[in-house]
Formats: C-alpha cells, sequence, structure tokens
C-alpha cells in the first residue's frame, strides 16, 4: 500500500514570504534571491575597483616570426667539415629562453641532425636580442630558433 505524506504546512505558518519555499529562512526575501538581486540594483551594477595592481607576467611564448624581427647580434653557425664531406643538410630547430635583456639563456635541442646540431646550438648562444617589453616592462620570452645548413652549388 502506498501513502503519501503529509502536505506542508502553508506558507503563513512558516514564518516566510508568499511563494516562499517551505523549510525555507524565516524572513527570506520576495521572488527569491535572484528576485532579491533584480530588485535590489536600480541600474547598472557598478563594478568593484581592484584593490592591486594586476600581476606582472614572468613569461611570454613568442612566435619565430616575432622574435626573426628582434636579433640585433646574430653569429653564423659554421658548417661542420664532417658533414660538408658527407654532404649533409638539413635545419635544426632549437627551443630558447631569452631573458629581460635579450641574452640567450636556455638553449635545448627540439630536433637536427646529430651532425648540425652542436654547430647550430653553439652558434644561437651568442645571438642577442633587442629586450621584448609587455606593457613598457621587459619579459623573459620562450621561442623557437630555426637554423637552416644549406651547402652551396
Amino acid at each position: 500500500m502506498i501513502r503519501e505524506s503529509e502536505p506542508p504546512p502553508p506558507v503563513a505558518t512558516i514564518g516566510g514570504v508568499i511563494g516562499g519555499v517551505p523549510g525555507g529562512i524565516p524572513g527570506g526575501q520576495l521572488g527569491g534571491v535572484i528576485g532579491g538581486i533584480i530588485n535590489a540594483t536600480p541600474g547598472v551594477a557598478a563594478v568593484p575597483k581592484l584593490s592591486k595592481p594586476v600581476p606582472t607576467v614572468e613569461r611570454v611564448r613568442v612566435s619565430q616570426g616575432v622574435t626573426k624581427g628582434m636579433v640585433v647580434y646574430r653569429v653564423e653557425p659554421t658548417y661542420p667539415p664532417l658533414a660538408r664531406q658527407a654532404r649533409i643538410q638539413g635545419v635544426v630547430v632549437l627551443t630558447a629562453m631569452i631573458d629581460r635583456e635579450g641574452n640567450i639563456e636556455n638553449l635545448q635541442l627540439v630536433s637536427g641532425h646529430p651532425m648540425l646540431a652542436p654547430a647550430a646550438i653553439d652558434a644561437v648562444k651568442h645571438w642577442r636580442y633587442k629586450p621584448f617589453l609587455l606593457n613598457g616592462q621587459p619579459v623573459e620570452v620562450e621561442t623557437t630558433v630555426t637554423v637552416t645548413f644549406q651547402l652551396q652549388m
């Protein structure tokens, strides 16, 4: 046998407001929380100002195309003699961290021929860049550097 529970007492006996939720908080908001918020704002809500400044960015990722235009000193890699004799050509891809002064800090090999990679790393670690500015402040930059080795015919 199925029996229904007794209906809740009328709103007036709970001490809430008409249309309130049975068992809600006595003295609740007419129209509920959303209704109270909508009725409390006379127009456009004011946006509070942040009490502390926006945090500064320590490091940004910049594309290779952007960094190419910022090079102020570039050392061309020396073609390794053994690679030249073996007629090895190709591209060496490196990831680099450029510090706030424009110096290469952390250089790592991503891909490239093992005979060409050391020459590329040795050359790129001497490159210098204009400092990268973000909101007028110099920031560290993470980027990709590609060095191409091509034999002259």
